[in-house]
């Protein structure tokens, strides 16, 4: 009997120590919600973001774009996209302890870098980032998708055994970074 309680206490604090994703989407028809997950080794992984389109614009490569190179950009629209990991990672050098934190990008020059902030729940950029609470951050591969990206899209996938790709594309832009669960 001791055994059932015990166990029914542990899944019950399980299931209410789960974050809910809905807190992190905000209805935007023009950049609605989104979410990717990948479940590797038992352990879930997931991020929550907003997605815009390009609609004709200029998104990257310059100062008329509406990411202009050399800014900090929240990986969307609206609320900062949010990432929660049910494991410690090692994403592509940098310890990320499980737990839940915002993503941000260093648009620099066309090298960028993923921001692994450890703050949560920041509406865009400007104020919502504090540069005291990033965690640190990880130089990112990039790329060309074969065609455009028209909506913004943030893709988790495995790659085999306890290895992950996070990857980030929009317009005529791709970025990857490698992770590891450990």
């Amino acid at each position: 009997m001791r055994r059932i309680v015990a166990f029914t206490l542990l899944v019950t604090s399980a299931l209410l120590s789960q974050t809910d994703k809905n807190k992190f989407k905000t209805p935007n028809d023009q950049s609605p919600p989104k979410e990717t997950s990948v479940t590797i080794n038992g352990k879930e992984i997931w991020i929550v973001y907003h997605a815009p389109s390009v609609r004709g614009r200029k998104v990257f490569g310059g100062t008329d774009a509406l990411q202009a190179d050399n800014t900090i950009w929240r990986m969307g629209a609206d609320q900062a996209t949010f990432l929660h990991t049910d494991a410690a990672l090692d994403l592509n050098g940098l310890n990320v302890p499980a737990g839940e934190y915002t993503l941000f990008i260093d648009l620099d020059g066309g090298k960028w870098s993923l921001i692994v902030n450890k703050q949560t729940g920041q509406w865009g950029i400007g104020p919502g980032r504090i540069p005291a609470q990033d965690l640190g951050r990880t130089a990112m591969t990039m790329s060309k998708p074969p065609a455009l990206v028209e909506q913004h899209k943030i893709t988790l996938a495995s790659a085999g055994g306890n290895k992950g790709t996070l990857k980030v594309e929009w317009e005529h832009v791709s970025a990857s970074v490698p992770f590891t669960v450990k």
